[in-house]
C-alpha cells in the first residue's frame, strides 16, 4: 500500500450518465433512457486524459448497459491500464431486487464487461452505496458470481444510503466467504465519522475539507482512501433534468464548473492507483508477474 512518499490511495469512477443518476429515479424513468442524449462516452474519455496527464492509474466501476452501448469505451479504459470492475447492470439499488435478480444482474454485466475489456472483472460497487443490513446477503451472491471484492459500502449516517457501524477499512462481510469489502473513504473525527470519498462531498464543500482529511488519514492511520466520482460531474454542460426535486437538483448540479480543476489539485498532491492495485487484489498471474 505504501509507496516512497506515503501512503497509495485508491481512485475510482462511476461509469454512468447524467440521467441513469438515483437522484433523478423518480423523475427519468428507465424505458425512457434511450431517449435522452448520451453523453457519457465524451466525459470518460475526458476523465481518461485526466488521469493520463497526471500518470494515475483508476478502477472504473462501469454499467452494463452503458457498456453495451459504448463497446469501444471499455476496451478504452483497459488500453489506458484501469481496472474495469462492475456497478451492475442498469443502477438498481440492491434492495430493489431479489437474491435471484441480483445474481443475474451482477453475473450477466460481469460477462459483458470481461468480453469486451479483455480483463478479469473483480470488483463490483453498487448503485448509490446501496448494501446495508437489510441487502447483507449481497456479499454472498457477489461470491458465488465469482467477485472478489466489493467497494459498496459508505460507513457514515446519511439520508440516502450508510452502514454507520461497519469498519472503516477492508473487512470480510460474512464467514466463510472469501469476498472482501473496502468501503469508501471517511475520517474520525472527535469520534464522528465524515466522509472524504468523494462525489458530491467533494464537488459541494471546500477543497481544504479533502486535503485535510485525507492527508489525515493517510498519516495518522497509514490507511489508503478509496475515493470515487462520476464523469458527469466534470460535465457542467450536461442537459438539466426537469423537473426533479429541488435537493436533487442541488447534489446533482451545485459545482460541476469547479470540479475538473478541483480533481486536477487532489491528482497532484496524492498518490493514486487502481483498487485492486492498492488493496492486493490482483490475480494470481498479476501477482507472480509482480514479483
Amino acid at each position: 500500500m505504501n509507496g516512497r512518499n506515503g501512503v497509495v490511495n485508491a481512485m475510482s469512477v462511476d461509469v454512468e450518465d447524467y440521467y441513469q443518476v438515483s437522484a433523478f429515479a423518480g423523475t427519468v424513468d428507465r424505458a425512457k433512457w434511450d431517449s435522452f442524449p448520451s453523453r457519457v462516452e465524451d466525459s470518460t474519455k475526458r476523465t481518461l486524459d485526466l488521469f493520463a496527464e497526471a500518470g494515475v492509474h483508476a478502477t472504473f466501476f462501469t454499467l452494463g448497459c452503458v457498456a453495451e452501448r459504448h463497446k469501444g469505451l471499455v476496451r478504452a479504459i483497459s488500453d489506458a491500464g484501469h481496472e474495469v470492475a462492475s456497478h451492475g447492470w442498469e443502477h438498481y439499488r440492491v434492495g430493489e431486487q431479489t437474491p435471484a435478480e441480483f445474481r443475474a444482474d451482477v453475473t450477466r454485466t460481469k460477462k459483458v464487461l470481461e468480453d469486451l475489456s479483455g480483463q478479469e472483472v473483480k470488483g463490483y460497487r453498487a448503485a448509490s452505496f446501496s448494501i446495508d443490513r437489510k441487502t447483507w446477503w449481497a456479499f454472498d451472491e457477489l461470491a458465488e458470481a465469482g467477485y472478489r471484492y466489493s467497494s459498496s459500502i459508505h460507513p457514515i449516517v446519511h439520508d440516502h444510503y450508510g452502514v454507520p457501524d461497519a469498519p472503516r477499512f477492508p473487512f470480510a462481510p460474512t464467514e466463510g466467504n472469501p469476498l472482501t469489502e473496502i468501503p469508501v473513504g471517511t475520517l474520525d473525527l472527535r469520534g464522528r465519522r465524515l466522509s472524504c470519498a468523494g462525489g458530491g462531498f467533494f464537488r459541494l464543500l471546500p477543497y481544504r475539507w479533502s486535503s485535510f482529511a485525507i492527508g489525515r488519514v493517510n498519516q495518522a492511520e497509514r490507511q489508503p482512501v478509496t475515493f470515487y466520482f462520476h464523469p458527469w460531474e466534470i460535465d457542467p454542460g450536461q442537459p438539466r433534468i426537469s423537473p426533479a426535486p429541488l435537493r436533487s437538483r442541488v447534489r446533482h448540479y451545485t459545482n460541476l464548473g469547479v470540479m475538473e480543476a478541483k480533481l486536477k489539485r487532489l491528482l497532484r498532491q496524492f498518490r493514486w492507483d487502481r483498487v485492486d492495485a492498492v488493496y492486493g487484489l490482483g490475480s494470481p498471474a498479476e501477482a507472480e508477474a509482480a514479483e
